[in-house]
């Protein structure tokens, strides 16, 4: 049978479309997606993680990151609703900061049973490794705060008073700082006396500024130095110090790092912190997650580190790897 010219046209124009379905349809359906949840959205540490888990996906390929999160780092049940949203919408895998070690157990349950793998990052979760979820990659907090103790420590020469400004309640991340910070200090300065009021930060900026103050205020004349266990804790007590003009007449060690942390080293406002590497933490947790749905073994905890950064170890090579890992060598 002879097609006329308009029907050879159609036919061909159905042999274009078929084969452009067949030549980009099977390469989309290879790539997963994976989950990372994150406590806050605001953070610098929180991009920090968001980069690493990209570049470990664009390195592997075959997956696509959905990075999705609270706003602020205090809104557990929406946590819980994207963890559970992911699980019905068919999500392949979920990278986690739970804000809650408690709370988050049971929408990580939920998953898992549903054949997700979750990978827990940054702050522990009340579970059973290797159980409830895969791993855990994350800084070892505990130990993270012994080097602010050990730091503080030197700094009041073994005596004086310590005033402490601690995160959130339901974090465990920074309660094992907290703690890591307050068993150095009794170990190695036993005559150095610690404020520690039932006083908590907050979630942001804002919220620690004011808790701030309100213990600048109340401790006022009673207390030589300080100590807050996370970002927002240390620039909120920071930025009140600055309003009751106290930097650099206090001694002042904190945690986490952005860009005004590092001025304040190099101006005597700050004598210390501790970074985590957040790079590294959102890295590896892909890396992992991406080794168990081949079948792989992995680690059931992963230590990313910390390292204690002073004036006098900005330039060291360790801690600008750490405070700039997306700078190329």
């Amino acid at each position: 049978m002879r097609l006329s010219g308009f029907h050879l046209i159609l036919a061909l124009s159905g042999m274009l479309v078929l084969s452009g379905c067949e030549k980009s349809n099977p390469d989309a359906a290879k790539k997963k997606r994976i989950a990372v949840i994150p406590k806050g959205l605001t953070h610098d540490h929180w991009k920090s993680v968001e980069a690493g888990a990209k570049k470990a996906a664009e390195e592997d390929g075959t997956i696509d990151i959905d990075w999705k999160g609270p706003p602020k780092e205090d809104d557990t049940r929406q946590q819980i609703d994207l963890v559970q949203n992911f699980v019905s919408g068919g999500i392949d895998g979920i990278i986690l900061a739970p804000l809650s070690d408690q709370a988050l157990l049971s929408p990580v349950k939920l998953a898992v049973s549903a054949g997700i793998p979750v990978v827990i990052i940054d702050s522990a979760l009340a579970g059973e490794c290797g159980k409830d979820f895969v791993n855990y990659v994350g800084t070892d907090n505990y130990t993270a705060g012994t080097l602010a103790g050990k730091r503080m420590a030197e700094l009041v020469e073994g005596k004086g008073t310590v005033l402490l400004l601690r995160y959130a309640e339901s974090s465990a991340s920074t309660r094992k700082r907290e703690q890591g910070f307050l068993d150095t200090l009794k170990k190695t300065a036993p005559e150095v006396k610690v404020i520690d009021p039932p006083q908590y930060a907050g979630a942001d900026v804002n919220s620690a500024k004011k808790a701030s103050e309100n213990m600048l205020i109340a401790y006022e004349g009673k207390f030589e130095a300080i100590f807050c266990p996370n970002e927002s804790s240390t620039f909120g007590m920071m930025l009140a110090m600055e309003d009751r003009q106290l930097t650099g007449k206090v001694k002042f060690v904190g945690f986490d790092v952005r860009p005004e942390f590092i001025q304040a080293l190099k101006d005597g406002k700050l004598h210390g912190f501790v970074v985590q590497n957040p790079f590294m933490m959102g890295y590896l947790s892909v890396k992992s997650i991406l080794a168990h749905m081949k079948g792989e073994k992995v680690q059931e905890s992963i230590d990313t580190g910390a390292v204690l950064v002073t004036k006098e170890s900005l330039g060291d090579s360790k801690v600008q790897k750490v405070l700039y890992p997306r700078r190329k060598e």
